[in-house]
C-alpha cells in the first residue's frame, strides 16, 4: 500500500498510514454499524451528487489524541480521498465540552459508513491522552514533575497497546512498559525485573539482582523488593550489597496484604490501613534508606494507582520518585459524536445539533 504523507499546513507531518497498520477489512464494512452500511447504499442510488459535512465533539475538558489515526484511515478507506475537505485539531490539543475537533465534506457514500470507527478511535485515545494528562498532573503536585511509566500491558487486549502507548505519549507519560507500546514513534519499552525472576531464585532478591545486573549491565539497576512481604528489609539487603550501583527499588505490594514492617512494628497501626502501598510504609522505607547512607537509591511504587490515589500521596508529600500506573489509565469514559450538519451548502441537522466552526480547526492536505 502506497504510504500516505499527511500533512498540516506550516506544521510537521503527521503520523500516517503505514503507522497505524489498518486491518483491510475495514473497506469491506466489517466493522461498521450496518445502518451506515444501508445508508450508503441509499446515498449511491438517491444521493449520488449530494455533499455533507460531519462534524465531531465530545462533552469533557480534555487531550485530544486520534486524529491522526483518523486522517489515516479516511485517506486508506474512503472512496476517492483526494475530494474530501477535512479540517482538524492536533494530537494533545487540549479540548473543550462540545468543540468541534474534526470536520469532514464530501459525499457520503464516500466515507459516511466510516463514522463509528472515528468515533471510536477519538473516545479511546482521548480518554487514555486525558486520563495521563490528569494523572500527570497529580505527580506534579509537589512542584516537581515525578515521572509516571506506563504499565498498561496487562489491563487489556494485546493488540490495543500501540495506541494505547501513544495516547499515554500524548498524554504526557515518561516511559511506556513495552516495544508495542513505543511502535509509534519508534522508542522501546523500558522494565526492570517482575516477580517471576525473583521465584526462579527461591524468593533470594539478591542472586535475582546479581543475575539481572550481570545480563543486562546497561540498564539502571532497580530492585523489586516486595516479592517476600518484607520491603524495608530486602531493600537494605540490595542496597548494602549493590552501593552505588543500586539505583532504586520499586514497591508493588499487594492491596490484601500488610508488609512485615507492621508486623514488627505493631505500635505505629491504629490511624492508618496498612495493607498494600502506603504512605507510611514507603515513608519508613526511605527513612532506613537514608539511615543508612542509601539517599541515591530511588523509590517507585507500583499497584493498582490512580490520580486519586497519587494526589493523596503528594499532597501528604510521601517520598515516592516514580510511579507506575496501569489499568486506571485505560478506562474509556470520552465519548465522541458525528453529526451530519450540512447539505449541499446548506444548514441541515438533527434537531439540536448545528454546525459549529472552530477557529482552531486547521485545513488538512495530503500528497
Amino acid at each position: 500500500m502506497k504510504e500516505i504523507q499527511l500533512k498540516l499546513q506550516g506544521k510537521l507531518n503527521r503520523l500516517t498510514n503505514e503507522t497505524f497498520k489498518f486491518d483491510e477489512r475495514v473497506k469491506e464494512g466489517w466493522f461498521s454499524a450496518v445502518y451506515f452500511l444501508k445508508t450508503r447504499e441509499i446515498a449511491k442510488k438517491y444521493k449520488p451528487d449530494s455533499v455533507i459535512t460531519m462534524q465531531f465533539f465530545q462533552k469533557d475538558h480534555a487531550v485530544l489524541c486520534g486524529s491522526d489515526e483518523v486522517i489515516a484511515l479516511l485517506h486508506t478507506f474512503a472512496e476517492n480521498p483526494e475530494e474530501l475537505e477535512i479540517h482538524s485539531l492536533k494530537d494533545g490539543d487540549k479540548i473543550a465540552p462540545f468543540e468541534t475537533v474534526l470536520t469532514v465534506k464530501g459525499r457520503y457514500q464516500d466515507f459516511g459508513y466510516l463514522e463509528g470507527i472515528i468515533d471510536g478511535i477519538l473516545a479511546r485515545r482521548t480518554s487514555v491522552a486525558t486520563n495521563v494528562y490528569k494523572l500527570m498532573k497529580a505527580a506534579s503536585l509537589s512542584g516537581k514533575q515525578k515521572p509516571v511509566i506506563f504499565m498498561g500491558d496487562r489491563d487489556d487486549h494485546y493488540t490495543q497497546q500501540a495506541g494505547d502507548g501513544y495516547a499515554a505519549f500524548i498524554g504526557g507519560s515518561t516511559a511506556q512498559a513495552t516495544h508495542a507500546m513505543n511502535e509509534w514513534w519508534g522508542k522501546q519499552g523500558m522494565g526492570t525485573m517482575p516477580h517471576a525472576l525473583i521465584q526462579l531464585f527461591n524468593g533470594d532478591i539478591v542472586a535475582a539482582t546479581h543475575a539481572y545486573k550481570e545480563t543486562f549491565p546497561e540498564d539502571e539497576l532497580i530492585a523489586l523488593v516486595d516479592y517476600n512481604n518484607d520491603v524495608i528489609s530486602d531493600a537494605l539487603k540490595v542496597a548494602r550489597e549493590f552501593g552505588s550501583e543500586l539505583k532504586g527499588v520499586r514497591v508493588d505490594t499487594s492491596r490484601t496484604m500488610i508488609d512485615k514492617y507492621f508486623v514488627r512494628n505493631q505500635h505505629v497501626l491504629g490511624t492508618f490501613d496498612p495493607r498494600g502501598v502506603n504512605a507510611e510504609l514507603i515513608s519508613a522505607l526511605r527513612h532506613e534508606l537514608d539511615k543508612e547512607g542509601f539517599q541515591h537509591v530511588k523509590i517507585v511504587v507500583s499497584g493498582g494507582f490512580t490520580e486519586e490515589r497519587i494526589q493523596s500521596f503528594e499532597e501528604n508529600e510521601v517520598p515516592v520518585d516514580m510511579y507506575g500506573v496501569g489499568g486506571s489509565l485505560l478506562k474509556v469514559n470520552i465519548g465522541f459524536t458525528g453529526d451530519n450538519v450540512t447539505l449541499d451548502g446548506e444548514p441541515q441537522a438533527k434537531a439540536g445539533r448545528k454546525f459549529r466552526w472552530n477557529e482552531r480547526l486547521e485545513k488538512v492536505e495530503w500528497q
